[in-house]
């Protein structure tokens, strides 16, 4: 096999040091950058490598720098002191480094964006992993763009306390705030303070897709009728305390059958378990076995100690039998299939539930249902 001391000639060393014009040098030196880059290394031809990349470096001529850019931007055999130096250089020769150089460590990142300015800030923002390391320097000292572009790349590990901290720095900028929003997982602190910062656009997006404690879902849900409204029932699904969230709502007198009819038959079964224990006052373990395993007078001894109206018990009975019918097949929209059939079986059932309560549930059917549909449209354009 071709070492490196073998592939690169004389004559290519010899042009990159010596040659009179910036072109020669340039194409010596993306010759040799192909070469190294291509060619399997031994330690010894990789410290040679690495001298005539330090040689690179130091050129005079911005064309011989790029060239090493261009072609090594993306490798890891660019000495760490090379990629240091051309972080340093012209922003045509510095960027591409910054946005995409594996040899940086993360220190060394994070002390760029600190010392950097914006345009430096930016393109490390973009580079395809950040660790928090580099998002803490970002959150603290980056740039309104840069901010945005990190917040707004899933790739970027962000810890809560950086995501306090840029939301304090730019509270009064849309742009940034709805990055934040808009990321894939949100700390429930972070959810909290957006949902007072964010338009009514952003704020739905973060009730649709994001957790908020019942307090906030509460005051949100008796608002003025130009705030957005929450879905209760679609914040019992995503709570990560089921229990917390049914107790404040029992303490808000908002923990009533019609909630409860809802969400058993959206198939939110933890709600419904935890929602009808808090009410019959019997632990959650207790209440369980009277609803799943006590035979069919279990269900109805626990609904009438919880206090429930005995005219909708055959709404629940359905539910809870339905439920018991069916099963997560663990394929593609589990969530989403599961509850369409639920609630197609539920309203099948002869019903005494209240007719807002059935308008709500149609209303849901056709949620679940437009998007099954425009899911398969964008599958079959694709």
């Amino acid at each position: 096999m071709a070492t490196t001391r073998s592939a690169l000639t004389e004559e290519d060393i010899r042009t990159l040091v010596k040659g009179v014009t910036a072109d020669e040098r340039a194409g010596a030196a993306y010759k040799l950058c192909r070469t190294i880059d291509s060619t399997a290394l031994s330690d010894e031809d990789r410290e040679a490598a690495a001298e005539i990349l330090r040689v690179m470096a130091a050129d005079a001529a911005e064309l011989v720098r790029r060239a090493l850019v261009v072609t090594l931007k993306e490798s890891p055999l660019v000495p760490r002191d090379v990629a240091l130096k051309l972080a340093r250089d012209v922003e045509a020769i510095s960027l591409p480094m910054l946005g995409c150089s594996p040899v940086f460590l993360d220190a060394d990142l994070a002390e760029i964006v600190r010392l950097g300015g914006p345009v430096r800030q930016l393109a490390i923002a973009r580079r395809p992993m950040l660790s928090r390391t580099v998002t803490d320097s970002l959150a603290e000292h980056g740039c309104e763009r840069a901010v945005t572009a990190a917040c707004a790349n899933d790739n970027a590990d962000f810890a809560e306390d950086a995501l306090q901290q840029v939301m304090a720095r730019f509270e009064k900028h849309e742009r940034v705030l709805a990055a934040v929003a808009y990321r894939h997982v949100l700390p429930l602190s972070v959810t909290e303070k957006l949902v007072t910062l964010v338009g009514d656009a952003v704020r739905d997006h973060l009730i649709a897709h994001h957790a908020v404690a019942p307090e906030t879902a509460l005051t949100i849900a008796v608002g003025a009728a130009e705030r957005a409204t929450v879905d209760l029932v679609d914040q019992a699904g995503r709570a990560a305390d089921v229990r917390g969230f049914v107790s404040h709502l029992a303490g808000s007198k908002r923990l009533t059958a019609s909630l409860l009819l809802r969400g058993l038959a959206q198939g939110h079964m933890t709600f419904f378990e935890w929602g009808v224990a808090e009410l019959a006052g019997v632990p959650h373990h207790r209440t369980w076995l009277m609803i799943h395993d006590a035979g069919p007078l279990g269900l109805r001894a626990i609904y009438e100690r919880a206090g429930l109206p005995a005219r909708l018990f055959p709404a629940f009975r359905a539910g809870v039998d339905t439920y018991h019918a069916m099963e997560f097949d663990g394929g593609y929209r589990d969530l989403e299939r599961f509850q369409e059939r639920m609630l197609q079986r539920f309203l099948t059932q002869p019903q005494t539930a209240a007719r807002d309560d059935v308008d709500y549930l149609l209303d849901k059917m056709d949620q679940l249902s437009g998007q099954a549909r425009a899911e398969v449209g964008v599958a079959e354009s694709a």
